[in-house]
């Protein structure tokens, strides 16, 4: 059986149109090492490896009526020249060239009637580089569980000895209309009780939001957080841009301040927001709110879906002093991360159980159109992703840098994604470019805010 999991189907459940529910990475490839590498190689290697993760094989099977969770099944006409395409940035194909072929071709939509994910071959970078697109529905998979699909498609040499073998897969056929019936009335059947659960975890949660007011890392409740000009509601276009800092100086930060990796990427973001809205001439007095992701998944677990959450924290943008920004960010962090696995993490996952796919989408609809406004849970949504310190190859050709894109929500039209590679983290800025105009003013305050908190160390 491959039915979505509750968590799993509100990314499907919340997509609406101009919000695609996708995520993506950039990635930038040196072919120099390679004798042979081109377009067919890549789909061999890329046909050969995707088998490896069985749900990329697999297209959406949803439910009449949206009354229950979608299935995934085999794709019996399933062609990786289907996904895998090919097209050249116009000269001279720098990062800026790059970065703008990326916010047209990140925002279409997935194809529903084939397995959610496809991957652009893009020629004509400079320095003879190529890079690849790759798009892939969050229904399928969290950060940690793209990079693991990351570790399936490339390898730690240019020309491996041998090929993977691809371990022998459960199929999914088409459950039936009886058995979807069946699962339908099961899960009808515990929703009474399911949205009770739901109701009291959000009257704790309620509670225990008012109970932290004297708390001052707590963040503000999600009806006074302070809206700047990209808290609106997104469009269909997008607009990407990015930056690279070396991670040696920021574990060097760490050290010095004892603080994590991931609270010196939130200061560095925070740091480059800030200058953003101070050029704008709109920083609010009251700090802003960064929505981080905190992972649920145990070590080891190489599964390929959703295990995550979210927590609100005060991102200090109120404090102009670098270092007293850092600080406030690591105690916020601290006690976000800690609430969070410590039982506030299944409120997405119950709302899955309590309501069907159809009821979601109409609030998602309802809360885009009319509400989010008033009820903003953050300014922006922060990720953090651990990658691999050492080079990878994908057909032959060394991975230079990786940028991470991911979806915009209601009343976000930011997102800022990094992830850690091969002695770099590479940072990626989604932007809807009617709210964002010019995103590199805010990638080029990341270095900006790297230099700050070096000086000060």
């Amino acid at each position: 059986m491959d039915q979505l999991s509750a968590l799993d189907s509100l990314f499907i459940a919340g997509e609406l149109p101009g919000m695609p529910q996708h995520v993506g990475g950039l990635t930038v490839l040196d072919p120099s090492q390679s004798k042979d590498f081109d377009f067919e190689k890549l789909l061999r290697v890329v046909d050969e490896r995707i088998r490896l993760a069985p749900r990329y094989t697999r297209k959406l099977r949803e439910v009449a009526g949206g009354l229950d969770r979608p299935w995934l099944v085999d794709d019996p006409d399933f062609d990786v020249r289907r996904h895998v395409h090919r097209i050249a940035v116009p000269a001279p194909g720098t990062m800026r060239e790059l970065a703008e072929l990326t916010g047209l071709l990140f925002p279409q939509p997935l194809d529903r009637s084939r397995p959610l994910w496809e991957m652009w071959l893009i020629e004509g970078v400079e320095n003879g580089h190529v890079a690849l697109l790759m798009k892939s529905h969050h229904c399928l998979m969290d950060g940690a569980a793209a990079s693991g699909l990351g570790s399936l498609l490339c390898d730690l040499e240019p020309e491996p000895k041998s090929p993977r073998e691809a371990p022998a897969i459960e199929p999914a056929p088409d459950p039936g209309e009886l058995r979807v019936a069946f699962h339908a009335a099961r899960h009808l059947a515990g929703r009474p009780a399911a949205t009770l659960r739901l109701g009291g975890r959000l009257l704790r949660q309620g509670f225990e939001l008012l109970r932290s007011r004297r708390d001052p890392e707590a963040p503000p409740l999600p009806f006074s957080i302070p809206k700047v000009s990209f808290n609106g509601i997104p469009g269909p276009r997008r607009a990407f841009a990015c930056a690279s800092v070396p991670l040696d100086a920021v574990k060097e930060i760490r050290k010095h301040f004892d603080v994590t990796v991931n609270d010196v990427v939130l200061a560095l973001t925070g740091s480059a927001v800030r200058r953003y809205l101070l050029q704008r001439g709109e920083l609010p007095k009251q700090s802003l709110v960064a929505t981080i992701a905190v992972s649920l998944r145990a070590e080891g677990d190489t599964s390929v879906d959703n295990q995550v959450t979210t927590a609100a924290i005060p991102w200090a943008t109120d404090r102009a002093e670098p270092v007293t920004r850092l600080l406030r960010i690591h105690r916020a962090a601290e006690r976000a991360k800690q609430s969070a696995r410590g039982g506030d993490s299944q409120i997405l996952s119950q709302l899955g159980e309590a309501f069907a796919p159809a009821l979601v989408n109409l609030f998602f609809r309802i809360g885009a159109e009319g509400g989010a406004s008033l009820f903003m849970p953050g300014n922006v949504v922060v990720s953090n992703v651990r990658g691999t310190p050492v080079p990878l190859y994908i057909g032959g050709a060394r991975i230079e840098s990786m940028y991470p894109l991911s979806i915009l929500a209601p009343t976000q039209g930011l997102n800022i994604t990094a992830v850690s590679y091969c002695g770099r983290i590479d940072v990626g800025f989604t932007v809807d470019p009617d709210l964002v105009p010019d995103p590199w003013l805010l990638a080029d305050g990341i270095p900006l805010a790297l230099e700050e908190l070096r000086a000060a160390a």
